[in-house]
């Protein structure tokens, strides 16, 4: 019962409440404010925003092939030591690795050049004394054949010279493979010496091309291993005068991106400043994250200035279409619809589809589908509210393209200058001008006004 009765009495206060907050609203008698901007003739843009970094062209990535200490840097094309940012030319000297023991072994491979073209001439010369013994004991063999096993010539005699000239033919063969083993044991030794000077050469870095050093991975005294892959000891850019930014652009978007479509970005090195580009080619390879998919855009821009460093955030517009002095409307204004008491007499009819019950659903959502109801030549209608005395009178209009913030709008009456309505302004109570949190704020529409 004691339930029964706070419920009763917290019904009763909640109706008084509302009562006492309709007699504030009528007895106020403030006339409504609103939210106005004027409708300006200007230049639209249409692109798509996205993020980048500055990338150099073309990178080269200067490793070592061998492993060993930095004993020192070389000197770029101004005789100071090579660093960060100096300028090189090809075959300059980047740096020097200890070469004690590559330099060890190309001299052992030399030695051993030397002795496998001596262990040569000798073969060569054996052989031409076999072949002097051949000669002999095939004479010797010619003879004793004339003669044959006699009187004048024994049986021992005769075997003894055919024997001769068999093992005289042998010892030619064999000397001949050995002239071959020779020439063979030569032309190895040849091949590990040129591995071994290759390895010295290795010992000194040079840069291959013309560029800037970008990238410095290490200090004099520092130990590299070359394994599997080669470690990395500078990063050279080519040419710092053509730089590409690497641009992220998710999949929504990717079919409007065309090579050679004109770009602009900034950079937060430098504010306020605009740079200029062009798309050169979409990467087919695309990524996820966080499933999203997301391609990679090259945009070329030219750096002569030497303006841009590598690797800075690029804040990158795709500029899809352009136009120059149109008029332009608010985006809240084509958004915003006033409540039907607040529309002109005349007009509370035929605005009765987009003003009044209308206004809760079309709240913080932009235009709905009467608002922008899509014409056969593709731009939309729309409706602008203008103040006439007391009231709010609407001007149709076409809606043709937009950005985040302006559209550009056609229609009769409309010039630069016209005041459209953004939304209605918070009822003010009392002498400091605050809100009364009993009054209900109707038809305030979420778009930005001034």
């Amino acid at each position: 019962m004691k339930i029964k009765r706070i419920v009763i009495t917290v019904v009763i206060f909640g109706i008084i409440a509302a009562a006492i907050a309709m007699y504030l609203r009528k007895g106020s008698g403030q006339p409504i404010s609103y939210r106005t901007a004027a409708i300006t003739s200007g230049d639209l843009m249409v692109s798509i925003s996205a993020t980048g970094t500055v990338e150099p062209e073309e990178v080269i990535d200067i490793g070592a092939q061998i492993a060993g200490q930095i004993l020192e840097f070389g000197r770029d094309k101004n005789g100071k030591t090579i660093d960060y940012g100096s300028a090189v030319e090809a075959g300059t000297i980047l740096a020097q690795i200890d070469d004690s023991l590559y330099a060890a072994d190309a001299a052992q491979a030399a030695a051993l050049v030397q002795v496998n073209k001596a262990s040569l001439q000798r073969a060569e010369a054996d052989i031409e004394q076999m072949k002097a013994k051949l000669y002999q004991a095939q004479r010797d063999w010619e003879r004793a054949q004339k003669l044959g096993p006699s009187e004048a010539l024994a049986v021992t005699s005769y075997d003894a010279y055919q024997a001769g000239y068999e093992t005289a033919m042998a010892n030619l063969a064999v000397g001949k493979a050995t002239i071959v083993q020779s020439k063979a044991s030569v032309v190895q030794s040849e091949a590990a010496l040129r591995r071994s000077q290759r390895n010295l050469s290795y010992c000194t870095i040079k840069s291959p091309v013309k560029g800037v050093i970008i990238d410095r991975r290490v200090n004099i005294g520092q130990t590299v291993v070359a394994s599997l892959s080669a470690p990395s000891l500078f990063l050279i850019a080519k040419d710092l005068k053509r730089m590409q930014v690497w641009v992220a652009v998710n999949e929504a978007d990717i079919g409007k991106i065309q090579p050679g479509m004109p770009v602009s970005f900034t950079v937060d090195a430098f504010p306020g400043e605009t740079f200029r580009g062009e798309v050169g080619k979409v990467r087919l390879n695309a990524s996820m994250s966080q499933n999203v998919v997301t391609y990679t855009v090259e945009v070329i821009t030219d750096n002569s200035n030497g303006r841009l460093l590598p690797y800075l955030t690029a804040n990158v517009q795709f500029e899809l279409s352009h136009l120059n002095g149109v008029l332009l409307a608010p985006n809240a204004a084509l958004r915003w619809t006033p409540p039907a008491e607040q529309v002109a007499p005349e007009f509370r009819k035929a605005s009765s589809g987009v003003a009044g019950g209308k206004n809760k659903s079309q709240e913080g959502q932009g235009s709905d589908s009467k608002q922008e109801k899509v014409l056969p030549d593709g731009q939309k209608r729309g409706i602008l509210w203008v103040r006439r005395g007391n009231f709010l009178e609407p001007v149709r209009v076409k809606a043709g393209l937009s950005d985040s913030m302006m559209t550009e709008v056609q229609g009769d009456g409309l010039k630069e200058g016209m005041e459209v309505v953004l939304g209605q302004q918070a009822q003010a109570s009392g002498p400091a001008g605050t809100a009364n949190p009993f009054i209900p704020q109707l038809g305030r529409g979420r778009g930005g006004g001034r």
